[in-house]
Order: structure tokens, then sequence, then C-alpha cells
């Protein structure tokens, strides 16, 4: 062989996959909308996912991030504004988030994070066969779950009577939440007394509505205008000297007193196995909607303190996560 078509051999052989390569590697872009602000720590978790699964944010993936900062009114722009980036996926949370991907596409497949009553919202034909493009991890449980948060804030507060709950009648579950709350509380022997916000101005008024009702504690329902305005939250709660539960975490991260649901470290690291499959092939109609299957207790011992409550020893050890 002459040395020259040695060196071209050699020379293609050596280049050959590097160029297989740059033709075959694809970047996909990912949609990511929320109904609330961002909050990097919850992220991190969806993001550690896809890295699990060999997806990393600036080599073959982009996040195109859009969030709604509470106002449910901007997701259906900042939803077509994904669509016009050409996204391969939507990941949306929670409901109010998924509804709005869904009314702006049904081609784009669409990963739901922690959304509620997703057949009633018309979101998926069933939890085993959605049917259309959208699936995902499902916040929804039974109402026991609010049984199990009353249970755990009687434990709290002795002698418990009277509970406000907190519940924005804009959002699309505030009927079937409160309904169900108001069942597991008079369940349990506790009156039940809702109080409505829509709006932050109107904050300082429900909690003197609540103060007049001689609550004894508040039961704050998740809602992305309150998460927005969590900080706010729980300055009137110290004020009123009103033990609050959360069925949001982030709330207990700023400073409420204590949150009892499913896990969202575990529902954000598990849709990054959904992005995964869809991302391979897989279709969002064949994949079933998953229920949450961990569940964590959080205690802010600060809260705690500045409440003058004394945390039983039995329940700070139930605990998953203590915030000092």
């Amino acid at each position: 062989m002459k040395r020259r078509e040695f060196i071209l051999l050699v020379g293609g052989a050596a280049t050959w996959p590097i160029a297989v390569r740059s033709q075959t590697t694809r970047v996909y872009r990912i949609g990511y909308l929320g109904t609330g602000a961002s909050n990097p720590r919850i992220l991190q978790f969806f993001r550690d996912g896809l890295r699990e699964l060999g997806w990393v944010e600036g080599q073959n993936i982009i996040i195109e991030y859009r969030y709604a900062e509470g106002r449910s009114d901007a997701l259906p722009g900042l939803a077509n504004q994904l669509i016009g980036l050409q996204v391969d996926v939507i990941v949306a949370s929670p409901t109010p988030a998924s509804l709005a991907a869904k009314n702006a596409t049904q081609t784009i497949p669409i990963v739901g994070i922690g959304f509620d009553n997703p057949v009633e919202h018309g979101l998926i034909a069933s939890l085993a066969r959605p049917g259309g493009n959208v699936t995902g991890i499902s916040y929804a449980v039974g109402p026991e779950i609010f049984g199990k948060d009353l249970g755990l804030l009687r434990e709290l507060v002795p002698g418990l009577r009277t509970v406000a709950v907190l519940s924005n009648p804009d959002g699309v579950n505030h009927g079937i939440i409160v309904g169900n709350i108001e069942t597991a509380a008079r369940s349990l022997g506790i009156k039940p007394l809702i109080v409505e916000v829509r709006r932050p101005e109107e904050f300082d008024a429900a909690f003197a509505t609540i103060a007049a009702g001689q609550a004894e504690s508040v039961f704050v329902v998740g809602d992305p205008m309150y998460g927005v305005h969590q900080a706010r939250l729980t300055d009137l709660s110290l004020r009123y000297r009103l033990p609050a539960m959360h069925t949001n975490r982030v709330h207990v991260e700023a400073g409420g007193l204590m949150g009892y649901g499913p896990s969202f470290p575990d529902l954000w690291r598990r849709a990054a196995a959904y992005v995964d499959k869809i991302l391979k092939g897989a279709k969002p109609a064949d994949l079933p909607v998953e229920q949450p299957t961990k569940f964590e207790l959080i205690i802010n011992l600060k809260t705690a303190r500045s409440l003058g409550l004394e945390v039983p020893p039995a329940l700070l050890a139930r605990a998953d996560e203590v915030i000092e």
C-alpha cells in the first residue's frame, strides 16, 4: 500500500465516527411551564433525574423556563411562547399549567407534575390509558390525606376545635379540596372555617376574619398565588399566633409551621423518567399517569418556638425533615 493511500485510509477511519456523531447527535428542547415562581431547589431534583438518565442541560437538552408568578391568566401566553420555540416536550406544574399547555397544543407531548383530578379536568381519558398528549405524576390522593393533615395539626395543637381553611376560589380544584377538608375536619370533631382569598391584598382582611372566628389554627391550601406571597402568609400567621398546616413544602421552608403531603423531590425526579421515555419515542397516550408513592412530614422548629409551641417528641421523631 502506498503511503498516501495509507494516510487517507487511516485519516478517514479516524474522522468517520466524529462525522457520524455530529450528524446523529440531537439537542432536544424541553419547555418548562410553572404556575408559580421559580423554585431552584425543586427544579434541581428534576435536572438530577434527567442527568441520571443521560440528559444534561447544555449538552443534549435545552430547557426553556416560563413562570406565571401566581397569575393563571398569564399561562396561555407563556404556553404559546414555548410552542413557538418548537419544544419537543412541555413539562407543566401544577394543574393550571397543565391545562394551559393542553389547551395550547394537542400534538406536543406534555408531562404534568403534581396535577389534581386529571380525568375530571379532561387532561386524560384515564390514569391507565391517558389517550392523548398528556401524562405525568398526579398529586391527587383521596380525602384521607386531609384527615392526616388535620390529625397531625391536632397533635401539635391540643384541644383544636376550629381550623380556618384558607383557599383561593379561583383555583381549579378549590371546590373539591375544600369539600374534602370539610369532610375530614368534621370526622375528627373539628369545625372548619372557610376563608377565601383571591388576591394578596385580601390577606389582611382574611386573617382578621380568622381571628374573629376564634380559629386556633389555619390550613393553607396549596395555590400558586399563595406560593408567590408565602412570606406574607408566614408573617400574618405569626402575628396572629396561628399554627399553620400547609399542603406545599415551600411554605414550610419559608417559615410555615408544618406541611404534610406527597414528596415534591420525588415527584419532580420521577417526572424526569417520563421526559426520558418521550424523548426516546414513547407516546404520552401509552404512559400511565402515576400516583404519589412517597409522602413527607416537614416541621419548622424555629416557627414552633416563635409560636410558643412544644413539638411532641413522638411527632418530631416521625418528621422526614426538621427545619431549625
